[in-house]
């Protein structure tokens, strides 16, 4: 199966492709899409918007993972992202792919083992079960590859199985 990762943004967009077959892992795509800091925000999110658009239609994935938003302290910046994360979404629904949301602590849990692992611990993982000499840059390509490999785990839980391969 090809997952597509996506650690959501309105500057900054992380994406990560990997193959997940038979719980082996291969890392096929990584990087950004960004945005012009000196654009008013509704060109940022049509960049956005055709960015994902194309980056779908190149990859090509069999379900693509994104990672729900976790509002920290700065809610300016949230509410911007939450509008990035909308736009990627819409993305993803009229390129007919099927769409599978974790949350961070659901993103530690399946690549760590435990939910509230620290980010270095994430990465160090990431990297070992991609066999990967170093982690990819920047760090939301990075997250974004993390995600892509929690959906692979989740997806192929026996109790996914079960479920009828929903995770």
């Amino acid at each position: 199966m090809v997952i597509l990762g996506v650690d959501p943004g309105y500057a900054t967009t992380g994406f990560g492709l990997i193959r997940a077959e038979r719980g082996t892992y291969a890392l096929l795509r990584y990087g950004t899409v960004t945005t012009p800091a000196g654009l008013p925000f509704p060109q940022r999110l049509n960049i956005l918007f055709e960015d994902m658009t194309q980056l779908l239609e190149v990859t090509k994935p069999e379900a693509v993972a994104v990672e729900e938003l976790f509002w920290g302290h700065n809610i300016t910046t949230g509410i911007g992202v939450s509008h990035g994360r909308g736009v990627i979404l819409l993305a993803i629904e009229r390129a007919g792919v099927p769409l599978f949301e974790y949350t961070p602590m659901q993103v530690k849990q399946a690549v760590v083992g435990y939910g509230k692992a620290e980010k270095h611990q994430v990465m160090d993982m990431t990297r070992r079960l991609l066999r990967l000499d170093r982690m990819p840059r920047p760090d939301d390509a990075a997250d974004a590859i993390a995600i892509a490999l929690c959906h692979a785990r989740s997806s192929t839980s026996q109790l996914a199985r079960l479920m009828g391969g929903k995770p």
